[in-house]
């Protein structure tokens, strides 16, 4: 195979970040700046504060990465950057310095959908078997897709209310932890017993959709009604609680629709993929299923350019190009991607 190389750049949300992806599969380079720091006194992420950081990060990080990787813009087949879903404000910085960096060294340009770059993140540790089953979750989405070969992706379930990192986020919030919650919820948990009754939503019985917003309601209204009461509730037997409660739904729903249609592997994607309670329960159940079980590692679950660059591949050995009226796009639909 010849050696084909993409710089990829992301700046969905709050993280800049730069890589150089060879052939679709090996990291060269995945430079990330967080801006964590700057977001946690406000307990969530400020768009403008983000797009701010993003213009003074983006052109340092990109050389990093290009420096890390040893290779020149001539060495480049094409340049890959996220064009949605996310922050307009966010997206914009990173698709403006892409389009110029290949309008400069007249080099092909290719948009990316962000949950594709989630999901092709597992490209970079295996190779994908098709049909396959996909569980996204993150802080914006909670989607279970369907893909029957490259680049094909079908939405069979999605999160109705509150994508389950977010549910995860106001949770943490009431419990006074600070931001991001995941982390901190997932160590709480690992200490506490679930002994708080709290509901699943089920939906109908057929269905693959997620809700998150009545258990999220049901922790908040626990802690009020026992506070009201005098009554002094466990921060780590509630968060164990609502931990266990997320991932029995998201589990037996994963299993459902990866025994139905018949899939090779079950990926897991996006940032709550690093949850060490979701980590361990899917290998236990995928196990007795006997389906070929694949998790990113800690480092390729929350947002970086790695995953761009290795979704980015499939449109370039298609010869799929953006043109130079690429926009941010924070609707992207991936189906129609």
């Amino acid at each position: 195979m010849d050696k084909k190389l993409i710089l990829a750049i992301e700046t969905s949300c709050d993280e800049t970040a730069a890589a150089v992806i060879k052939n679709g599969n090996e990291i060269l380079s995945n430079i990330v700046a967080s801006q964590i720091e700057s977001h946690k006194r406000f307990g969530g992420v400020v768009p403008e504060i983000a797009s701010r950081h993003h213009v003074e990060q983006i052109t340092v990080i990109i050389e990093e990465a290009m420096k890390e990787a040893n290779v020149t813009y001539n060495d480049l087949s094409a340049i890959a950057v996220t064009e949605g879903p996310g922050l307009v404000g966010a997206l914009l910085i990173g698709v403006n310095a892409a389009k110029a960096l290949a309008f400069a060294h007249s080099l092909p340009l290719i948009g990316v959908h962000h949950i594709a770059g989630h999901i092709y993140a597992n490209q970079l540790i295996t190779d994908l078997s098709f049909p396959l089953m996909t569980l996204v979750v993150s802080g914006g989405h909670t989607e279970l897709v369907y893909m029957k070969e490259h680049g094909s992706f079908e939405v069979i379930g999605e999160t109705r209310d509150d994508a389950v990192g977010e549910a995860y986020d106001k949770v943490a919030r009431t419990l006074n932890l600070p931001y991001p919650g995941g982390p901190h919820i997932d160590r709480l948990a690992a200490s506490g017993e679930a002994s708080i009754d709290l509901p699943r939503a089920w939906l109908e019985p057929d269905s693959y959709d997620f809700s998150f917003s009545g258990l999220k309601s049901a922790v908040i209204n626990t802690l009020h009604n026992a506070k009201q009461k005098g009554i002094e509730i466990s921060k780590e037997d509630l968060a164990a609680s609502f931990q266990e409660s997320v991932i029995e739904v998201l589990v037996e729903k994963s299993k459902r629709a990866a025994t139905e249609y018949d899939v090779k592997q079950f990926l897991v994607a996006g940032g709550v993929a690093a949850n060490k309670g979701l980590r361990e329960k899917l290998k236990e159940q995928f196990t007795e299923l006997g389906i070929e079980l694949v998790i990113p590692p800690l480092y390729l679950c929350t947002d970086n350019a790695a995953m761009i660059g290795a979704a980015a591949f499939v449109h370039l050995e298609k010869q799929q190009f953006t043109s130079y009226t690429l926009n941010g796009n924070p609707g992207l639909d991936l189906e129609n991607d």
